[in-house]
């Protein structure tokens, strides 16, 4: 394993990081343990999840990914082994079971307090908002359209001033945004710097070869601002395996269970798809480990955020690790994104 520092502080994390999302879902809580064992053994010490999983959000499965994480921590005693992240669920038609108040005090309190339960800790490496509160384009809306009806009003000190209480508690260590845009992540720096309020470290956003926006400003935020990236999303939703073009995913595949993701299957996509498939089989590789290693060699991104449905997936996720892509396969790979640009923002 490769590892690297949490921005802007000691905390040694793996250049890969486990995603948990299906676990409550998709996977049971034996899946779970069994992915956490073999991750653990084989050097990923960052995990990532969120109070808002099992996907896809319901009241049914809220909560469980976490549960199953906490019931881990419990069984093996590894809680000190494991850099753990988890996220706050912002206001939504899908997340209104959890709460409607967004990230207010009360509301960012409730919910470090409820996650700590969950997963039988009494803190949590890094704690993000899931996504803004305010209107703006994230989860595949490529272009930002100002909304002057949306209520929203400014809260970044606020928020700031609510973590930094947290913090002074214990509760949790840093603090990180998700799906955030580039205003908004230099709103909650500025205010950072003006008022020596908590910084935030990291910023958890989609990228992949079929989803490059990132590039577009925040890759020279990340940059200059040292915040860095935790990419998720990195296989398209198992997209970025070719299985679906091959046509050998399992009945189990993700877009098989839940077709209503469809964010990285439109045409477009899928004619990339095919044409970094072919890259990848002309170079002697998988498409899923071109993939995963693209993301991970880009100089913005501090941990690439995996997720498998089984063990074996895992595993050849994992050893994407060991795997650099020279000049002229990252050339090929270019020019595909010149001629079909973000084909799933």
């Amino acid at each position: 394993m490769k590892y690297t520092t949490l921005p802007n502080t000691n905390i040694k994390i793996s250049k890969i990081c486990l995603g948990t999302m299906t676990w409550g879902n998709q996977n049971n809580q034996n899946d779970g343990f069994a992915q956490m064992d073999y991750a653990l053994e084989q050097g990923v010490n960052f995990w990532d999840t969120a109070e808002m999983y099992a996907v896809p959000a319901s009241p049914e499965t809220y909560g469980t990914t976490e549960t199953i994480i906490g019931n881990w921590f419990a069984k093996t005693g590894h809680r000190d082994k494991v850099v753990l992240a988890s996220k706050i669920a912002g206001n939504g038609d899908y997340t209104a079971h959890i709460r409607t108040n967004g990230f207010a005090p009360e509301a960012l309190k409730e919910a470090v307090d409820n996650s700590l339960k969950r997963l039988q800790t009494d803190y949590i490496d890094l704690y993000q908002l899931h996504w803004p509160e305010r209107d703006t384009n994230y989860f595949g809306i490529r272009d930002y359209k100002h909304n002057s009806e949306n209520a929203w009003q400014d809260n970044f000190n606020e928020i700031l001033h609510t973590f930094d209480g947290i913090i002074k508690s214990g509760k949790i260590r840093h603090i990180g945004i998700s799906n955030e845009k580039a205003w908004g992540t230099m709103r909650y720096l500025e205010e950072s710097k003006a008022h020596n309020l908590p910084r935030m470290a990291t910023i958890q956003n989609p990228y992949s070869l079929l989803n490059r926006t990132f590039e577009g400003d925040l890759a020279e935020v990340s940059i200059r601002e040292n915040i860095g990236l935790l990419a998720y999303s990195p296989m398209a939703f198992g997209v970025l395996s070719g299985k679906y073009i091959k046509g050998t995913a399992a009945d189990n595949a993700r877009l098989k269970l839940f077709p209503r993701f469809g964010r990285y299957t439109n045409p477009q996509a899928t004619e990339a798809t095919k044409k970094y498939l072919k890259i990848a089989e002309d170079n002697n590789m998988s498409l899923a480990q071109m993939s995963l290693a693209f993301v991970t060699q880009q100089p913005f991104v501090t941990s690439n955020i995996i997720g498998a449905t089984n063990v074996e997936q895992l595993k050849e996720n994992i050893n994407s690790i060991n795997m650099v892509l020279s000049d002229e396969i990252l050339a090929q790979i270019n020019e595909v994104h010149d001629t079909i640009p973000n084909p799933a923002p």
